[in-house]
């Protein structure tokens, strides 16, 4: 972990703005797309980047803005990773966004986010929290392997549940699905069956398969040789060296996704799931035009 001042924080994407408190990551999951060498690295992925004062740039930046909006958080790296436990700045920008009354959406693989159900909550009611966490196989031996770092899915799915119970909608991303390792009916079945059980809004799927290019897909194919011994070449002999790589399932899982999704009222295209978690509450919209 290394300390730096971030001279900016916030990025604009479409009608709300994302940010990264922190740039690397420590859960160790062996498919990450964000080791990918276009993201231009230049310290190693597991010493983490600190923006120690991101907190500071978060309010300058929200004390200026009169349009409310949505507010993301962990799209390239894990907002709740180990070191938020001392830092504590996710929670602290959490507190700057329920002052100032934006909405905010979290996206994360920790059960350390049930430390800020309190903040979660009360922006929940005050404007509008999304809570996503990322769910890719039901077997929690094989959770260890693939996501070494990081809560369970059991448990994963006890946050999910939590959310609920306190009114806080819940997106699942269900992905990556790993060919030959997750990509079974039995396992797809189960995680969708608890994203109904506790009641989840939506569940992002892009393709029941995974990504891989230059940087990641070198830490993928060690930890297949390690854990999966013969799959790489397995891989290199139906894949080559493609960007996208599908299951053999995929037509299969898709099928199953969709129907359980629509039998739901679950929303299950990317598109949905986005447009409902960037939309502010209008009301909330046309309060802000009349603040000083």
């Amino acid at each position: 972990m290394h300390l730096v001042d971030a001279k900016g924080l916030l990025i604009k994407s479409g009608g709300h703005y994302g940010m990264n408190i922190y740039r690397g990551c420590s859960h160790g999951c062996i498919y990450c797309d964000s080791r990918s060498k276009c993201y231009h690295f230049t310290h190693p992925f597991e010493d983490i980047e600190v923006k120690q004062n991101a907190p500071k740039l978060l309010e300058n930046a929200l004390r200026s803005k009169r349009k409310k909006c949505i507010i993301g958080t962990g799209a390239m790296s894990d907002p709740y990773m180990h070191c938020e436990e001392e830092l504590e700045l996710t929670r602290k920008c959490l507190e700057i966004i329920l002052r100032y009354g934006f909405g905010v959406a979290v996206q994360t693989k920790s059960d350390r986010i049930l430390r800020d159900i309190d903040i979660l909550d009360e922006i929940n009611k005050k404007t509008k929290c999304v809570v996503q966490i990322t769910l890719t196989t039901y077997d929690d031996d094989l959770c260890s392997i693939i996501e070494p770092n990081v809560c369970s899915t059991k448990r994963r799915i006890e946050v999910l549940n939590e959310m609920q119970a306190r009114g806080i909608p819940t997106i699942v991303w269900l992905c990556p699905i790993l060919p030959f390792i997750n990509d079974t009916e039995d396992n797809i079945n189960c995680i969708l069956n608890e994203c109904v059980r506790v009641g989840v809004k939506g569940i992002i799927n892009f393709g029941m398969g995974l990504t891989l290019r230059e940087g990641d897909r070198e830490y993928y194919y060690a930890a297949l040789d390690k854990h999966f011994p013969g799959l790489k070449n397995k891989y290199i002999e139906v894949y080559g060296n493609a960007y996208d790589i599908p299951s053999p399932n995929s037509q299969m899982l898709t099928k199953l996704f969709k129907s359980i999704c629509h039998d739901n009222g679950i929303l299950s295209t990317p598109d949905e799931c986005f447009n409902y978690m960037c939309d502010f509450p209008e009301k909330y919209h046309q309060m802000s035009l009349f603040e000083v």
